[in-house]
């Protein structure tokens, strides 16, 4: 995988504000043809610098339950536990790390009774040694 140049990250960062903005857009804010934005976004789907493009709804921000969920494994579980959560469709985000816990768990969820089911289903995954969550009460940073 080669290393961004300037150019990449600028659409990248557009892409991140409007995954939807036209190749002209892309093009001003960068600073570069629209042949080149098509070259290079190309280019970093086809190596994998950009997996998606996505959406975010207002369903996404409001009356919405998230949680973000720190997890500790027993030893060799960790391939199978991720497996696992990423099968639960509320886990919006798993993240390896290091310290006392081996992976941060985004879920989110429509209500309270469905958060405690998919907590529930959570810490039964077989490898899950132990769990500590907190609920995200309000962005302060997007």
């Amino acid at each position: 995988m080669s290393e961004l140049n300037t150019t990449d990250r600028r659409l990248i960062a557009a892409l991140r504000d409007n995954s939807r903005a036209s190749i002209t857009e892309l093009a001003h804010i960068a600073g570069v043809s629209r042949t080149t934005v098509k070259t290079r976004i190309d280019a970093l789907v086809s190596d994998g610098r950009i997996r998606k493009f996505t959406i975010e709804t207002d369903a996404d921000q409001q009356d919405q339950v998230r949680a973000i969920t720190t997890i500790e494994l027993q030893g060799s579980m960790s391939r199978t536990v991720i497996r696992t959560l990423r099968a639960i469709p509320e886990v919006s985000s798993i993240h390896s790390t290091n310290g006392a816990w081996d992976l941060v768990v985004e879920v989110r969820a429509e209500t309270l009774p469905q958060f405690d089911r998919i907590l529930r289903e959570i810490r039964e995954v077989k490898g899950v040694l132990n769990s500590e969550t907190s609920l995200l009460l309000s962005s302060v940073m997007e």
